[in-house]
């Protein structure tokens, strides 16, 4: 049986908000906001970002190396705004659910689950705060985010048996095993992205295919500086704190993961069209090919044209959309127990 429609509606709206959430904080991040407020929950001890010019002052003194830039505090507070809403939906997802456990078709496990993400989610987003952008914190706090549009996208397809009237996807021995492996690497190369958006990379190399001055791999890069996940607390890491030469191994390491997602993706879409039978699989194949091919030429784009707002944003939400067609593909082709 289908879970309720009020449940089934309320989880739509709610990945609708938080895929919004996500690309939100992908640009207050991309904005250099993310210490618009260097405390947290609030804005220099305010629900909102100080304004009057005591307020201001007062902030100031209180926080003298982070004064109040208002455009920066506000696309912040913004943010936090947009994910207490998602915190709340949650929850009630998760009060709607425990009071229907018995209901056939109900499902229980994943919303409690999503209640305890979000939790930890919050806490990383005090930390990424209190510890100044600190770029291991920073990219789980993005990979908390896509969890949680992911597992509510899940929960969406679950309990609306989206997809399944049709048949879904015709399974194949190797089928299951392929979409797996594209949803690990899919969220392997959204760390990879991460890391180098916390670690100020995207720039580091200004050409394509080269990575510049012509070589497509410089001689002066330092991977073992550039994947070092702790270097303590204490240290504002805005702007970032790498060398060029850890930078450019970090950006060249994005690089070829974008290739190695783009191949495998590219591989599997063909597969689909040519040998699994069926609307979903043609379907599915040419969306696979069309979001990564899309998200292939935002990267590009982004360092051809050195990284400008509104490209850098939709690198991130295709991304995320990429993610949840992976997500869409693995519903497909597993069929929902009818309780």
């Amino acid at each position: 049986m289908i879970a309720s429609p009020w449940f089934y509606r309320l989880s739509l709206v709610t990945a609708v908000l938080a895929l919004c959430v996500v690309v939100l904080g992908a640009y207050v991040r991309l904005n250099d906001a993310g210490l618009g407020c260097p405390d947290w929950p609030g804005c220099y001890g305010h629900l909102t970002v100080p304004q009057s010019p005591a307020a201001v002052a007062a902030a100031n003194a209180a926080y003298p190396k982070q004064p109040v830039e208002p455009a920066k505090g506000w696309k912040e507070m913004i943010h936090r705004y947009f994910a207490g809403t998602l915190g709340l939906l949650i929850l009630a997802l998760a009060i709607f659910a425990w009071r229907r456990r018995k209901a056939a078709g109900q499902p229980v496990v994943l919303p409690l689950v999503l209640v305890a993400l979000v939790i930890f989610q919050a806490l990383l987003g005090m930390w990424t705060v209190t510890w100044q952008l600190k770029p291991a914190i920073v990219l789980a706090h993005l990979l908390g985010g896509m969890a949680i549009v992911s597992l509510l996208w899940w929960q969406v397809l679950r309990a609306g048996r989206l997809g399944m009237r049709s048949g879904g996807l015709v399974a194949r021995h190797w089928l299951k095993a392929a979409l797996a492996l594209g949803l690990v690497l899919v969220v392997a190369q959204i760390a990879l992205g991460g890391w180098t958006s916390s670690n100020y990379a995207a720039l580091a190399c200004n050409q394509f295919p080269a990575c510049h001055n012509g070589q497509i791999w410089p001689d002066n890069v330092n991977f073992e500086e550039a994947f070092v996940l702790w270097r303590g607390l204490g240290i504002n890491y805005e702007g970032g704190v790498l060398d060029a030469p850890a930078r450019v191994a970090i950006h060249l390491t994005h690089r070829v993961g974008a290739v190695i997602v783009a191949v495998f993706t590219l591989g599997l879409a063909i597969a689909l069209w040519r040998w699994v039978p069926g609307r979903a699989a043609n379907w599915s194949a040419g969306v696979l090919a069309l979001v990564v091919c899309v998200q292939f030429a935002l990267g590009v784009s982004n360092v051809l044209l050195s990284l400008p707002l509104p490209v850098a944003v939709a690198h991130n939400a295709v991304a995320a959309l990429l993610l949840l067609t992976f997500v869409t593909l693995n519903h497909l082709i597993r069929p929902v127990r009818e309780s």
